[in-house]
């Protein structure tokens, strides 16, 4: 078991603007439900306890989503940077002095995904690794080279061996070991990817295991975001398939809703709106006649008209 996680939540979201420029984007609602608590619950479900997060841009919103210092009965822990992002190997040395000495799960908050987490957990103890990446064989840019046989990680996009084919995307969740901290160097804005490469090249035990089961998604584009909203829609049961109806939404009795759309709390829904594949966010009012076609409608904002791939925001 590993009982300690640390979810990235420090990045700005340029990727993702106008939906964030008021909140992070780990913060940005998945059929009603903050995207980080997705991640939480994949964690969770692997056995973790603690749960640490970095914040930076808009920091103080996490507050309002989670202001009891706990999510589900594990322990939550959120770890301001300031007066700049510190990266993700800054990230995990700015937190040090929260973690015990035990390996350590660190998990994009970028990402929306189901892959099972346990058999990342049992390879790094089994073959001793001092960080185990979680790797896939598709959904994205394949940068990494592995050497299967062994699960030990090659080449990170051409930086240590540029004849090295890459085979393999690099899902953004990973395990390391306590002596991995010892490897950032103090106080320092710094990512993991070159320090990985400095293990390769001292063939230092830097694994990778291949997991295809489940679904992953980066979360860099309002179209991946309106697709994550689609592909779970095709998923879903008959008994709770969308339209995603928060009960303290306000939905007029002839509002039509349809495809993959989410209406969160407080939100209004005005007589004869029509929304199709539309994510309407908290308080958020969509007019009455409004006709949305793949909107997105961000928090207390109003949308009224006849709209195609609009963001009200």
């Amino acid at each position: 078991m590993i009982t300690t996680a640390f979810v990235l939540g420090a990045g700005l979201g340029t990727r993702l603007r106008p939906l964030t420029l008021r909140r992070p984007k780990p913060l940005i609602p998945i059929r009603n439900h903050p995207l980080i608590e997705h991640a939480f619950d994949r964690l969770l479900a692997a056995g973790v306890t603690r749960l640490i997060v970095n914040t930076h841009w808009q920091a103080e919103r996490y507050a309002e989503f989670f202001p009891n210092g706990s999510y589900r009965d594990a322990e939550l822990f959120f770890r301001a940077e300031a007066p700049e992002v510190l990266e993700t190997a800054g990230g995990i040395w700015n937190v040090r002095d929260l973690l015990r000495h035990e390996p350590l799960i660190v998990y994009n908050g970028d990402i929306f995904t189901d892959i099972p987490l346990e058999p990342a957990i049992r390879a790094h103890h089994e073959h001793g690794h001092e960080v185990t990446l979680v790797l896939r064989s598709k959904d994205g840019p394949l940068q990494v080279a592995c050497d299967t046989a062994r699960g030990r990680v090659t080449d990170i996009s051409g930086l240590v061996a540029p004849d090295a084919a890459p085979r393999f995307l690099f899902t953004g969740i990973y395990i390391v070991s306590p002596e991995f901290i010892r490897r950032i160097p103090p106080a320092t804005k710094i990512s993991v990817i070159p320090i990985f490469c400095e293990m390769i090249r001292a063939g230092a035990k830097l694994g990778g295991i291949v997991i295809d089961d489940g679904s992953w998604w980066d979360l860099g584009s309002r179209g991946q975001y309106l697709a994550v909203h689609a592909a779970l829609a095709e998923r879903e049961p008959a008994a709770t398939r969308p339209p995603w109806l928060h009960a303290a939404a306000q939905i007029a009795p002839d509002a039509r809703l349809t495809g993959a759309t989410a209406i969160a709390s407080g939100a209004r829904i005005g007589a004869g709106a029509a929304l199709h594949d539309c994510i309407v966010w908290e308080n958020a009012e969509v007019a009455a006649g409004a006709q949305l076609n793949r909107c997105i409608v961000t928090r207390a904002a109003r949308a009224e008209g006849t709209h195609t791939d609009f963001d009200f925001a």
